[in-house]
Parts: C-alpha cells; structure tokens; sequence
C-alpha cells in the first residue's frame, strides 16, 4: 500500500467512515502491523494539536467579545440588592459563564503543554496527570450544576416542564421499551463522559451507554433519570425478514432543534462499498438523524439510521433491524436492571402519515453528549 493511499486510509479510519468490514479488516491489519498502529497514534496526536490550537483561536475570540459585553456594575448591583440574585445572574449571564469555565480548563492544560507537561517520567508529566483528572470531574459537576439549575429555572415558566440539559448536540434515538431502554448509532455517543436525551415536549433525561457494538455501529442507552415515567407500549416493531428494493421508507429526528421527517425509498440491498449489513436509501437525512429509526409504509422498524453519503446528496444509509436484533441478543444479562421485552404488535399498520408521526414522536430522543 503506497503512503498516500495508508494516509487516506488511516483518516477514514480515525473519522469513523469505514464500514463494518472495512474496519474490521483495519482493525486487523493494524494488530498485524505494529508500525502501521504507530503512524495511527502519531496521526491523531496531529490532529488534536491542530484542533487544539484552532479552538485556542476560537476561544480567545470568544472571550475577548464577553469582556466588551459584560457589565460588570450592573452585575454588582444585582447581585447585592435581590435576594435572588444567583437565579438571576444565571438566568441572564448562563452561557458567558459556561465559556469561562471552559476558557479557565483550556488554560490550565494550555500552559502544563507549554512547560513540557508531556515527557513521560518526570515530575511535569504526574502533574499533568492529576491536573487532567481534576479539569475531567469539574467538567462533569459543572455539567451536573447546570442541569439542576436550568431544571429550577424551568418552575417560572409551563408546569412540568424541564429545559434541556445544554450538552453538545449528537443526534437521535428511539425507544426499544417503555421503561427507558433507547437504541442510538456508537459514533453519536463514542468517548462521551455524560449523555442526556430530550424528548418531544423538552423534558431532559439523564442516560447512561449500557452496551456498544463499534462495529455494526451500534449503542444502547438506558434513561437511568428519577423524574422519567413510562412511555407506554412501543408503537413499532421489528420487521425480521429482508425488506424489498424501492419499498417506501421513513424516518423521524433531530437533525436540528426541532423534531423533523424524511422519507424516501431503498435504493439499494447494499450500503456503503458494498456493505450487506446496512440499505442504502434516498432519504434525506443530516448529521443529527444519526441514531434514527428507519421505517417501511405500515410501520414496521427496519432499520437505524447510521449515516449519510457526503459524495451524492440525498444519498443515506441504515444499518438493517436483523443487525440490530443480533445485538440486542448481545446485550450482557447483568446490565439489564429491568426487562428489556420487545414490542411484537405493530400500532402503526393502517395509518397515514400525519397519524403515524402524531404517535411516533413520543419514543423518539434528541441525544445530546458531553465529553
């Protein structure tokens, strides 16, 4: 293999654009060859530096526009004259503080760098170490503080009510049960340290990552939050057997903010390079659709959304729901804390569209992470 085409591999493979089998064979070559692991890690490590030193810009931008918008006298009088003033200060001045915080952590790891925080077996190096580990748990209170303030806040505005936990957004999932077991894509919540979903009505759930098959590109989620109710019993069930080229399909998301439908039709047994493990499809689907269901017209579940094909627009695909069922057979017993029982019924068959949405948006979540 010539250095070039090794480059353009190891940036796929480090992107998370190969498939199933092409990663697998990856994976093995890369056992295989021990140089080939070492021109891996030197690659990544490139690449943080370049994305460390971009957001280093970005933040420094960022910062230097908060300090010519902050009052800071009208923040001092507000914090000395109502007895409220924390709620205020948050309710006004939340993301500024959020980009300080960040900006602080960038700075303690920017200058333990700079100093030669990375030579290995000296002291700068276990200092490194521990600072990183305290910036790491700080990360995750602070995540945890807002979460619970923005809940507190929510009681101003519509009962019951909760304000989405203001994590990093990923992409989709959707419920297998209706006690808090959701299946999403593994890249959407790949490294993450905390994972939230949001449903329809806004409400913000704690989850935690149960199981993962990186290669079929596959988590499972279990909402592990006091404050979520049962979802009632799931509307669609998996279709088990091969779904036929050009059958009409859909799927409903979070590309963005707002839930949304695509639909389209199977272009292909086949997803990308010649995968049989996914379809190929004519659905429109964004970055956030990651992790959604793919359905045919009666309802039935026949695939999740996995990915789209950035060379042709419109061009998506969907790793098949027999896939899907052999990794939830995978599952360990000893994960499960509750049943994990799969809907046999379909609620959907005979419904048009508009009604088949109206009952669907319910078990579809917005994932959001924080790394």
């Amino acid at each position: 293999m010539s250095d070039y085409r090794l480059l353009e591999q190891i940036d796929r493979y480090i992107n998370g654009e190969m498939s199933g089998e092409e990663l697998a064979a990856f994976e093995q070559l890369r056992k295989d060859n021990p140089a080939i692991d070492s021109q891996i890690s030197e690659h990544r490590n490139f690449l943080g530096a370049l994305k460390h030193y971009s957001e280093r810009l970005d933040l420094e931008t960022r910062l230097n526009a908060i300090h010519e918008e902050i009052d800071v006298h009208t923040l001092e009088e507000e914090m000395m004259v109502k007895p409220s003033w924390i709620i205020s200060l948050w309710r006004h001045h939340h993301s500024k503080i959020s980009v300080a915080a960040s900006i602080a952590i960038f700075a303690v790891l920017t200058t333990l760098l700079i100093t030669g925080g990375f030579k290995k077996h000296d002291t700068a190096y276990v200092e490194l170490k521990k600072e990183i580990a305290k910036v790491r748990i700080s990360t995750v209170l602070l995540n945890e503080q807002s979460h619970n303030i923005k809940k507190q806040l929510s009681s101003t505005g519509k009962s019951g009510s909760v304000v989405a936990n203001p994590g990093k957004f990923s992409g989709t999932g959707f419920a297998l049960t209706a006690n808090g077991y959701l299946v999403t894509n593994y890249h959407v919540v790949k490294d993450a340290d905390s994972v939230y979903v949001q449903n329809v009505d806004g409400d913000s759930f704690h989850a935690k990552v149960i199981y993962t098959e990186p290669a079929q590109d596959i988590a499972f989620l279990q909402i592990n939050d006091a404050s979520f109710k049962s979802l009632g019993a799931v509307p669609y069930n998996f279709k088990r057997a091969k779904s036929d080229l050009g059958e009409e399909v859909f799927t409903v998301g979070y590309p963005a903010d707002a839930i949304a439908f695509s639909e389209g039709a199977l272009t292909s047994p086949a997803g990308f390079n010649g995968d049989s493990s996914s379809y190929e499809l004519s659905v429109l689907a964004r970055p956030g659709n990651s992790g959604g269901p793919l359905l045919d017209n009666k309802g039935n579940l026949i695939g999740i959304i996995s990915g789209k094909q950035t060379s042709y627009e419109g061009i998506s695909f969907a790793k098949k729901s027999s896939y899907l069922l052999k990794a939830i057979q995978n599952i360990p017993s000893d994960s499960l804390v509750k049943p994990l029982n799969l809907n046999t019924r379909n609620g959907l068959a005979g419904l048009n569209r508009p009604q088949q949405i109206k009952k669907l948006r319910n078990y579809i979540f917005m994932v959001k992470v924080y790394n």
